[in-house]
């Protein structure tokens, strides 16, 4: 498969700045493999596809507000920088991105806050990931912490261009988010609200919890047409004992498992037994699951509607088939589904 495999023609005006009213009543496209079909729903119907001892594994990264605006020292310009990784804990390292990058040179210092109490200095500008910055702040750690989540803001993603508003700090987060540590939050779970939960479990569906740490790789575009050439950015993953007992006796039961989300789906196969179980994992993933592939652990998958050309889209098309893929999104296209982080939801079983 080539990148020019996964174009396609999305009006901007289908990319969501909001996201809906309520969290489970969002679309849901439910696009069935076997019978190649499709169907129109909202998120909260997704209960009448799922019975007894099927398992959805969710995961349960939180966002911390990762971007800062700071001025430099004596010119005063406004930088924008997003903290993408905490490189050292005792001498306050991180990997960052900064905005606009041309400005930053090595020995800058940085100042955040209206009274400077934050101050950063440029320690390496040469990263394949943008700087690395040492923040200069003498308190302990935790308070170190907590200064840098009152300055931060949500960092939703560059295509949505209005202000941060106070209902993100709150949309742009799963409910059942548990270790923070992403830069992005894991979108097809941002549809499920309690009251969803509640009836899933009722009816007696079981959860597995995976963490995965997202990272702004999972945003960068592919830019070489042999899909194999394309390197993954590495994300911090963990599966416990209790997810995998979970998932391998749905397996052993030949129930449903299902994957929210294509940070839940990478999770997962990054961790696969050579009996095509799920093992324990913790560490760093790259992998890149495009066309074709093999699955080894979910049969059924929920996620939101990706842009033209992201690996997330060719992960989609390696699950549920190219050809079915390319249906789907023109349907989406056609019904004018909301795409991206804050758009509907597709359920592929």
């Amino acid at each position: 498969m080539k990148l020019s495999h996964f174009d396609f023609d999305l009006p901007s005006e289908l990319l969501a700045e909001y996201p809906s009213e309520n969290r489970d009543e969002a679309r849901l496209m439910v696009v069935n493999r076997k019978e190649g079909t499709i169907e129109h729903k909202l998120f909260k119907d997704l209960i009448e596809y799922f019975d007894e001892g099927d398992v959805m594994v969710l995961n349960n990264t939180k966002v911390f507000p990762a971007r800062l605006f700071g001025n430099k020292e004596k010119t005063g310009a406004r930088i924008e920088v997003f903290l993408l990784r905490e490189l050292n804990s005792e001498t306050r390292l991180w990997d960052v991105l900064v905005d606009p990058a041309r400005k930053i040179r090595i020995g800058n210092k940085l100042y955040f806050g209206d009274d400077d109490s934050l101050v950063a200095e440029v320690i390496d500008n040469t990263t394949s990931r943008g700087r690395t910055l040492r923040f200069l702040y003498d308190g302990s750690y935790e308070e170190f912490r907590q200064k840098l989540k009152d300055l931060g803001e949500t960092p939703l993603p560059k295509y949505i261009k209005r202000e941060v508003e106070p209902e993100d700090h709150e949309r742009y987060q799963t409910i059942y988010a548990k270790n923070e540590g992403a830069v992005a939050a894991p979108t097809a779970g941002l549809h499920f609200s309690k009251h969803l939960l509640k009836r899933l479990e009722i009816k007696g569906v079981d959860f597995a919890e995976v963490t995965l740490h997202v990272g702004l790789g999972t945003f960068n575009p592919v830019e070489v047409e042999d899909l194999s050439k394309h390197k993954m950015d590495s994300e911090q993953a963990e599966i416990e004992t209790r997810a995998t007992e979970v998932v391998n006796n749905a397996l052993v039961k030949k129930k449903r498992v299902c994957a929210v989300g294509t940070t839940v789906m990478r999770s997962l196969e990054s961790a696969v037994s050579s009996s095509h179980t799920l093992n324990e994992f913790n560490g760093w993933t790259n992998k890149f699951i495009f066309p074709p592939y093999e699955f080894s652990i979910a049969d059924c998958m929920i996620t939101n509607f990706h842009t033209p050309k992201s690996t997330l889209l060719m992960m989609v098309s390696a699950f549920m088939g190219h050809d079915l893929m390319k249906e789907a999104y023109a349907e989406a296209v056609k019904e004018k589904y909301k795409f991206y982080s804050y758009g509907d939801a597709m359920l592929i079983i």
